[in-house]
């Protein structure tokens, strides 16, 4: 597993909580940037209030309005400017006025429009074509006569605002690295506790894959993974109690099949009751002698089947004729070739094939695929042989007609004690481990084997002896 799961879920964990937490801050950002805004403008409205309510109370020609104007600048750190009613700048908060009468903005025209915007609309931010960046605004009417006489408006930066708000988010950043942090490490360790025994898991899977099922996982906790840890401990126990049912079904199995098979039989009761022609008795004999002594070796095999599967077994290999060995099982078969009057076709145009193997395991294969394919082919029946060598290695290849093996089937037609209990499975005897042996045995040559099948027409098994180079 290499812990990806752990990175994924670390990363992914951690993802989350930076995304939220950028989220947080941006919605913070935005709400305290509007509540700083509308502050400072009520603040700076407020100013021009004051400002008018000096000139609406004193008969100075703006003298106190001036006055109250710089103590406000001063204190709120602003600019306040009083027009009149075309929006000409006439008093200054600045000292250059007060002390001249006159200073850099007094004569400065205002758009009318743009003051009566900010008095109606509350404008909030602008430049008012004398300042180089926006700034926060707000004005208010004086009116003579019920008619607009002049403004007063008050302006202030908005960098002073925004650094208050850096400021601010500074320190909420530094005051949440030390929960950052050790969220990020519970992160980390709910991670690795969660990993782990999925990790475990992995390894055992592996393990009884190669046939191993003595790993265990340990039972740490009771949420899911507990349960998870207690259900696959279950199960590894259960595989391990099947496979030593296996290896005792398949030592007792073998030990029956000491028993002569029914060909052996009909052979020698066709010698005692005279069907067999007393010319033809030796050659008939020396193939029940064949029979008998390849029946020790097969059994021999079958004790050892678990060895087929591991490093230790070792194949005795020489070179003989396929072609010949498979005319002698099939004339080994034919007591039941004749009872279902089965039709053999091509074996009489099999190549002479010499291959480089295991002579008494291929028997029992080629063995194998024929005792099935006469078992489940139909009355009446065909059952057709190939042999030929191409690039891959040397294909044998037997087909039969019949009810065919379903395609829900076809994956699993090599299992170990698999049977079909349909239509297929006439023969209840059949231990399901025919087609297990044959693969076995094929897979230790190297080669390769495939089924073919369509429902009432066909089934094909081949299998490929590599080349020997």
């Amino acid at each position: 597993m290499k812990y990806r799961l752990f990175r994924r879920y670390f990363l992914g964990a951690s993802l989350i909580v930076l995304i939220s937490l950028a989220i947080a801050l941006f919605l913070q950002f935005i709400t305290y940037s509007n509540h700083m805004s509308r502050e400072k403008h009520s603040d700076l409205k407020k100013a021009c209030d004051l400002v008018a309510a000096s000139i609406e109370e004193s008969d100075d020609s703006y003298g106190v309005a001036h006055f109250v104007m710089s103590n406000i600048s001063e204190v709120m750190d602003c600019d306040i400017y009083i027009t009149d009613q075309s929006g000409k700048i006439i008093v200054c908060y600045c000292k250059e006025w007060q002390q001249n009468g006159v200073c850099e903005h007094t004569g400065t025209v205002i758009d009318t429009m743009e003051l009566n915007s900010i008095v109606s609309d509350n404008e909030m931010l602008g430049t008012l074509n004398i300042y180089p960046s926006p700034r926060y605004l707000a004005a208010v009417a004086t009116e003579t006569g019920g008619e607009i006489s002049g403004y007063i408006f008050s302006t202030a930066s908005s960098e002073s605002v925004r650094i208050l708000i850096f400021d601010y988010f500074k320190v909420y950043l530094i005051a949440s690295i030390v929960p950052i942090i050790i969220m990020f490490l519970a992160f980390a360790i709910m991670a690795y506790r969660m990993n782990k025994p999925l990790k475990l898991m992995s390894e055992a899977a592996h393990a009884m894959a190669k046939g191993d099922f003595s790993k265990r996982i340990p039972v740490t906790s009771d949420d899911e993974i507990g349960e998870l840890a207690v259900a696959f401990n279950s199960m590894s126990n259960s595989l391990s109690r099947l496979e030593e049912t296996r290896k005792s079904f398949i030592a007792n199995v073998s030990h029956e099949m000491r028993t002569p098979m029914t060909t052996i039989g009909g052979f020698i009761d066709g010698i005692i009751d005279g069907t067999i022609e007393p010319e033809k008795q030796k050659h008939y004999l020396e193939i029940v002698s064949s029979e008998i002594k390849r029946l020790s070796r097969m059994v021999q095999s079958m004790l050892s089947i678990s060895r087929l599967e591991s490093s230790e077994f070792v194949l005795k290999k020489d070179s003989f004729d396929l072609r010949e060995q498979i005319l002698n099982i099939v004339i080994g078969q034919e007591q039941r070739i004749e009872e279902k009057h089965i039709e053999i076709k091509g074996l009489d145009c099999l190549p002479s094939v010499t291959v480089n193997a295991d002579k008494d395991l291929i028997y029992q294969a080629v063995y194998n695929l024929l005792d099935n394919a006469i078992k489940f082919v139909n009355e009446n029946g065909t059952i057709t042989f190939s042999l030929n060598v191409n690039v891959y290695g040397t294909e044998f290849c037997i087909t039969n007609t019949g009810v065919g093996i379903p395609r829900a089937d076809l994956p699993f037609v090599f299992d170990r004690f698999y049977k079909l209990d349909k239509s297929r499975a006439s023969n209840k005897s059949s231990m399901g481990l025919g087609l297990y042996i044959v693969k076995t045995i094929i897979k230790n040559h190297g080669g390769t084997i495939k089924v073919e099948s369509k429902e009432n027409e066909f089934t094909r098994f081949s299998f490929v002896l590599p080349l020997e180079r």
